[in-house]
């Protein structure tokens, strides 16, 4: 299904998405058409390929359509004003969908948006994206924060989270990004190792946390800067 989405632009991407079934929100279509894929990868002429690539450093742009699940499985908790961390920020193209996800431009109602990633060069890489995508507002102004810091224990100072996205799989639940969820708050995290797994955690008003698994995945795991460079010759 996935290679019959390519387009020649980013919007025809995300509109043979749409049409195929691989995102259902008009909200979703319509941050993702905002954020121009091509200003976050490596080689723009495979921008607009429903496929993940790589971004240097043993990281990876996931493909659109995993992008487009994780924000329609958090959508709930996208409302303006929220706060959202994205760990294994990589790219900084989730972080921007999720910008326009948690803004109001008619209410001037904004959110912020946390990407933490490990590898220095990626955060400033991912900076420059951002501002080549019309975002250096957003940054200026703190509405997105692009952290160097490891993933793996969130980034507490900015937190608690209504939603948090991980971009690599955890070995086991990361007990320190629970934590930092809101209540209510979602997380939508692959987890495992040779078999992995979408789980999404709810923390409900109460503090109560439950988990569903959701789909099998392969993601590139959660680790820490040295296996990921390590891994990445």
């Amino acid at each position: 299904m996935a290679w019959r989405c390519t387009g020649a632009t980013n919007v025809e991407l995300i509109t043979n998405m749409a049409k195929h079934g691989l995102i259902n929100s008009e909200r979703v279509q319509a941050a993702m058409k905002r954020v121009d894929r091509a200003n976050y990868v490596r080689n723009p002429h495979e921008a607009y390929e429903d496929s993940p690539q790589r971004i240097g450093h043993g990281a990876t742009i996931s493909a659109p359509h995993m992008h487009a699940h994780a924000v329609e499985y958090l959508l709930p908790l996208l409302h303006p004003g929220a706060r959202v961390l994205d760990v294994g920020s990589g790219s900084g193209y989730l972080c921007g969908v999720l910008h326009y996800l948690v803004t109001d431009l008619d209410s001037r109602v904004t959110g912020t948006v946390v990407g933490i990633e490990h590898i220095p060069e990626l955060v400033e890489w991912s900076k420059g994206n951002l501002r080549r995508d019309g975002l250096g507002a957003a940054l200026d102004s703190g509405n997105i924060k692009m952290i160097a810091g490891d993933g793996r224990q969130g980034f507490a100072e900015a937190g608690p989270y209504d939603a948090i996205h991980v971009g690599a799989a955890a070995p086991t639940m990361p007990q320190a990004l629970v934590d930092q969820l809101s209540r209510p708050g979602r997380m939508f995290i692959p987890v495992g190792e040779e078999a992995q797994a979408i789980i999404q955690v709810d923390k409900d008003v109460d503090g109560n946390v439950t988990q569903k698994e959701l789909f099998d995945v392969m993601y590139v795991p959660l680790t820490d800067q040295e296996k990921q460079r390590t891994a990445g010759l």
